[in-house]
């Protein structure tokens, strides 16, 4: 079972390759690559407020979470946000994704995070992800809007 890890600065190529994976895979049109987001990765990655959760095994890159600390009203405080959750194709649907949402959950229990949330792909399109989250005592609060600047 791959080893889990807090992303540090020396992790920043291995954070930006699964980035790149995981927004091809969302995106297969997009033109993402590891090269173009590395100097987003390692900004972001300096951030205090950011944190992330790397699995690494003999193959290199198993999977990673990354997580932003947040707080709002509606939330009762302060509350944790996955960002991205990637995982090796090869090792899906046998239990890392599950092992690196509790150490999700640990890791808000210990900030004060009254809840955490995801952002969930199109539920036609990924609707095994969407299940997986409600596995995983996600529930559905509606979708998700967003404003380019």
């Amino acid at each position: 079972m791959p080893d889990l890890h807090i992303v540090s600065m020396a992790d920043a190529p291995r954070v930006a390759e699964a980035v790149a994976a995981l927004l091809q895979e969302l995106d297969p049109t997009g033109h993402r690559t590891a090269t173009t987001l590395f100097p987003v990765v390692t900004e972001t990655l300096s951030l205090q407020s950011v944190t992330g959760i790397l699995a690494t095994d003999e193959k290199g890159t198993a999977g990673l979470v990354m997580l932003n600390d947040c707080a709002a009203i509606y939330a009762g405080g302060r509350f944790g946000e996955i960002t991205e959750l990637w995982i090796r194709p090869d090792l899906r649907s046998q239990g890392l994704a599950s092992r690196m949402l509790h150490k999700v959950r640990e890791i808000g229990a210990t900030r004060g995070w009254h809840r955490i949330e995801v952002g969930a792909p199109n539920r036609a399109t990924w609707a095994r992800t969407l299940a997986f989250y409600q596995r995983e005592g996600f529930a559905e609060v509606g979708p998700r809007l967003r404003c380019l600047l």
